[in-house]
C-alpha cells in the first residue's frame, strides 16, 4: 500500500539523475518532499501604479505599446527596453542581457512583467515576463542546487501533492494543536506550498517549526528513556555522613547550589547511568557540588575521578579538594601527564585496589594502564574541551559510571535544548553573596594612557593584573597586539616598582607553572599573558583584567577572562580595549559593558556568531532545521522541548491510541529509536 514514505521514484519523470539530485536536498521519501518548504515567496499578483512604493518587486499588467528595441553594447551584453502603458501612464522596462525575450511580445499585446519597480523615474528592471494566468499567482521560491532547478522542485511539489493529498494524516495528538493554536499537517502542506497570501503562509509556517522542533525534541527524550537498567550504577550515600560534610563546609550553600545537589543525587539513585550537564557562571560554585557528588559516591565505597583539561587546573583541583576533603576517608590521588614515573608506578597499584578513592587529573585519568576497582563517578570539568571519545573513553573505565559534566561557560537555552538534548541539564544561575559585580569598560587605543594610570593605582593599593593579548609574537597577516611586546612595554612602564610576569602556550609547562606559582604568591604583580588564562587560574588578589583587541574575541571567551577577577572581596574592573571596525565588533563591546550575566551574554554570542562558530563547525552537535530556526525561534523550540517531556514521561505513551500516528512517524524517521 501506498503511503507519504513511499520513495520519490515512485513519481512520474524521477530516474536515477533526478533521485541523485534530490538526495542531495535530502529528499528521499515522499514526506521529505511535502515537508521541503519553501524559503520564500514572490508575490506575482499585479498591482496598481498608485498601490506602489520605490523599489518594491512587483507585477505589473499593461499593453506594449511600441515596438521592443534591443541595443547590445560590450560583449554579450545587451538591453531590451519595452515600453508598457499601464492605464494612462508609460513605464519603460528594462530588460538586461536577455534579448530573447523581444520574440515573445509584439505591438498592442496585453502582457505581465515582474520587476523592480523605481518610483522616482517611473520605470522597471525587468526580471521575467509572466504567463498569462500567473497575474494571480503567489509564488513558492525553494532551496535549490545546481544539479535541479526551482521549476522542477515546484512541478514535483504539486505532483506529489495532488497525488498523495488524501493520505495526509496528522502525527501530532489533537489536545497539541488545541492547545497550542496549531494547524494539522495538511493545511500546513497547503498553505507553505501554495498560500493565497503572506498571512496564511506565515501561520503555516509557525506550526511547520513546530512540527520539525517537536519531532526532534521526541526523538531526544525517547532516546533518554531507553537507558538501560543497570543497578551498579546505584549509588546511594549515608545521608547524615552526607549532610555533616554540607553542615561544615565553610560557606552555605546558594539555593541554586542546593537545588542542583538535589537533582544530582536523586540522578545517582537510580538504576541508570547518570548523564547530566551542570553549568554555571564563573564562581557560582560548580566545584563544591562536585565535591558533594564525590563524596556521595566515596561514602557508598565508589571511586570517583574529576578529569580537568589542564595540568594547573587539575592542581588546583586537587589542592581544593584536598581542603575540603581534610577530616575525611577520601584519598587523593593526582594523574596528569607531568606525573613522574616513579610517582605513577606508586600511584596506579593504589588506584587498582581502591586505596585512593578520588583521583584528580587530565587525559591520563583514562589511559590503557590506569586500572579502576570500582569507578562509579565521573567529573568532567570544562567538558566541552574533550572530545567525544575522549568522554567516552572516561566512562567506559567503570563498569557503569556516571557522569558530571561541568562547564563554567553558560550555555544559551538554544543549545542546551539542542547540542546537548540528550543530557539532563542542571544549572546554578545565582552568585555566592558578597561578590561584587566586575565593572567592565570599553575603551579605544588612544585612551591607553587613562588605562596605564588606572593600572597603576591598582598596584600601589596593593593588588595584582592580568593583562591579555591575542597573538604570542608579532604577526605580518593581523594587526593585533602581541605578547611578547606587550610584556616589554609593560615591564618599561611598571618594572621599577612592581615585577611583570610573562605566560603564554608555548612555554613548557614547568615554565607555566613557575609563572602561575609566581603569580598566586604575589611575587608577580602584572601578568602578561595570552589566553592561557582563560580557565583555572584562581587568584582572589587580582582585581584588574586588561584585554587588548578585545573585538577579536568572541563573547563567551571575553566572558570567562573577565571572570579571572571578582575573586577576592574587592571591587574589581574589565578594561576592553578595542577599535572594532565593524557594527558586530562594536556590539560585542556594549554587550559586554552592560551586563555580567553570563546566561544573557552567551545568547548574545549565540546570536552574533552562530552555534558553528561556538562549539566548532564540525562538532557544533546542533541540527540542521529545515524550517525553524532554533536562535530566533527559541520560544517554540522550548515549548515542543516541554511537550515531548510531557508525553514521555507516561511510560505507556507508545500504547495510547492518540499517539498512534506519532509513533508511526517517528518510526520512519528515526530508525536507530527502538520502539515496543
Amino acid at each position: 500500500m501506498s503511503g507519504l514514505d513511499d520513495n520519490v521514484a515512485t513519481l512520474k519523470g524521477v530516474g536515477p539523475k533526478k533521485i541523485e539530485a534530490l538526495d542531495d536536498l535530502g529528499i528521499r521519501t515522499v514526506y521529505d518532499l511535502l515537508t521541503y518548504f519553501p524559503f520564500r515567496y514572490e508575490d506575482f499578483r499585479t498591482k496598481n501604479l498608485d498601490e506602489i512604493s520605490d523599489q518594491q518587486v512587483v507585477t505589473l499588467k499593461g499593453r506594449v505599446a511600441v515596438t521592443p528595441t534591443v541595443n547590445f553594447f560590450g560583449r554579450r551584453r545587451s538591453r531590451l527596453t519595452i515600453k508598457l502603458l499601464v492605464g494612462h501612464d508609460v513605464i519603460p522596462v528594462t530588460f538586461f542581457n536577455q534579448p530573447w525575450l523581444k520574440k515573445q511580445v509584439e505591438t498592442g499585446d496585453d502582457i505581465l512583467i515582474y520587476g523592480k519597480f523605481d518610483a522616482n523615474k517611473k520605470s522597471m528592471a525587468g526580471i521575467k515576463i509572466l504567463k498569462p494566468g500567473d497575474g494571480e499567482k503567489f509564488g513558492s521560491i525553494y532551496p535549490a542546487n545546481h544539479k535541479i532547478t526551482q521549476n522542477t522542485i515546484r512541478q514535483l511539489v504539486t505532483e506529489a501533492y495532488d497525488q498523495y493529498q488524501d493520505q495526509i494524516e496528522d502525527f501530532i495528538p489533537d489536545w497539541i494543536l488545541q492547545k497550542y493554536k496549531l494547524e494539522n499537517l495538511k493545511s500546513v502542506i497547503t498553505n507553505m506550498h501554495f498560500p493565497k497570501n503572506h498571512r496564511a503562509a506565515a501561520l503555516a509556517r509557525r506550526t511547520a517549526k513546530f512540527d520539525e522542533f517537536f519531532l526532534f525534541q521526541m526523538r531526544m527524550q525517547t532516546l533518554k528513556q531507553q537507558k538501560e537498567a543497570d543497578a551498579s550504577s546505584v549509588i546511594i550515600p549515608k545521608r547524615s555522613a552526607l549532610q555533616k560534610f554540607i553542615a561544615a563546609l565553610p560557606y552555605r550553600l546558594t539555593g541554586a547550589q542546593d537545588k542542583v545537589v538535589t537533582e544530582i543525587l536523586a540522578d545517582l539513585g537510580r538504576p541508570y547511568q547518570m548523564n547530566r550537564l551542570l553549568q554555571g557562571d564563573v564562581g557560582s560554585g560548580k566545584t563544591v557540588v562536585a565535591a558533594i557528588a564525590i563524596y556521595a559516591a566515596v561514602l557508598a565505597g565508589k571511586q570517583a575521578v574529576i578529569m580537568a583539561p589542564t595540568e594547573i587546573l587539575a592542581e588546583q583541583h586537587a589542592n581544593s579538594l584536598a581542603n575540603l576533603f581534610e577530616n575525611t576517608k577520601v584519598n587523593i590521588g593526582l594523574l596528569t601527564g607531568d606525573t613522574s614515573r616513579s610517582a605513577r608506578n606508586e600511584l596506579l597499584p593504589r588506584i587498582k585496589n581502591g586505596e585512593i578513592n578520588l583521583v584528580v587529573g587530565t587525559h591520563a585519568l583514562f589511559q590503557k594502564e590506569v586500572k579502576y576497582q570500582d569507578l562509579g563517578l565521573a567529573v568532567i570539568d570544562e567538558q566541552h574541551r574533550f572530545g567525544v571519545n575522549q568522554r567516552k573513553a572516561m566512562r567506559e573505565k567503570g563498569q557503569a559510571t556516571n557522569v558530571l559534566s561541568m562547564t563554567a561557560t553558560p550555555i544559551p537555552r538554544t543549545l542546551s535544548i539542542t547540542a546537548y538534548g540528550e543530557m539532563d541539564v542542571s544549572v546554578i544561575d545565582e552568585l555566592p553573596g558578597g561578590r561584587k559585580p566586575i565593572k567592565t569598560a570599553w575603551i579605544k587605543n588612544q585612551q591607553i594612557e587613562t588605562m596605564l594610570k588606572f593600572v597603576r593605582k591598582r598596584l600601589n593599593d596593593g593588588e595584582q593584573v592580568y593583562v591579555v593579548v591575542p597573538l604570542i609574537g608579532e604577526s605580518d597577516a593581523v594587526d593585533m597586539r602581541n605578547v611578547t611586546d606587550t610584556y616589554q612595554s609593560f615591564k618599561a612602564e611598571f618594572g621599577d616598582q612592581h615585577a611583570v610576569g610573562l605566560l603564554h602556550g608555548q612555554m613548557n609547562d614547568e615554565d607555566k607553572n613557575e609563572v602561575m606559582d609566581a603569580f598566586k604568591d604575589n611575587k608577580i604583580q602584572v601578568l602578561v599573558s595570552t589566553t592561557v588564562i582563560e580557565v583555572g587560574v584562581d587568584v582572589s588578589n587580582a582585581s584588574t583584567i586588561v584585554i587588548y583587541d578585545a573585538d577579536h574575541f568572541g563573547l563567551a571567551q571575553l566572558h570567562q577572562l573577565r571572570g579571572r577577577v571578582g575573586r577576592g572581596d574587592q571591587q574589581s574592573y574589565c578594561i576592553l580595549i578595542a577599535n572594532p571596525k565593524n557594527e558586530t565588533g562594536r556590539k560585542r563591546m556594549n554587550v559586554m559593558c552592560s551586563s555580567t550575566d553570563g546566561f544573557f551574554i552567551s545568547q548574545k554570542d549565540l546570536e552574533l556568531r552562530g552555534p558553528g562558530d561556538i562549539l566548532g563547525k564540525n562538532q557544533s552537535g546542533v541540527p540542521t532545521f529545515k524550517v525553524g530556526d532554533p536562535v530566533v525561534d527559541i520560544n517554540i523550540l522550548s515549548t515542543a522541548q516541554t511537550v515531548a517531556k510531557e508525553i514521555v514521561d507516561d511510560k505507556n505513551w507508545e500504547q495510547e491510541p492518540q499517539n498512534r500516528m506519532l509513533v508511526k512517524r517517528l518510526k520512519s524517521l528515526n530508525q536507530d529509536v527502538k520502539f515496543d
